[in-house]
């Protein structure tokens, strides 16, 4: 019953999990906005900003 009552290194397994979703995060926002649909929406809103000037 000792054992269950030990959480040393829980802190660091808390970090690794918190480190593979912010990795995960990123994976997701790279693949977003280099997927064709995301650079046509901001290539056609740079265009519209600069020909309005």
């Amino acid at each position: 019953m000792e054992l269950l009552k030990d959480d040393s290194g829980m802190s660091t397994v808390e970090y690794a999990i918190g480190t593979l979703a912010a990795a995960a995060f990123a994976g997701a926002l790279y693949a977003l906005f280099t997927s064709d649909l995301v650079q046509n929406m901001l290539q056609g809103l740079i265009q519209r900003a600069l020909s309005s000037v």
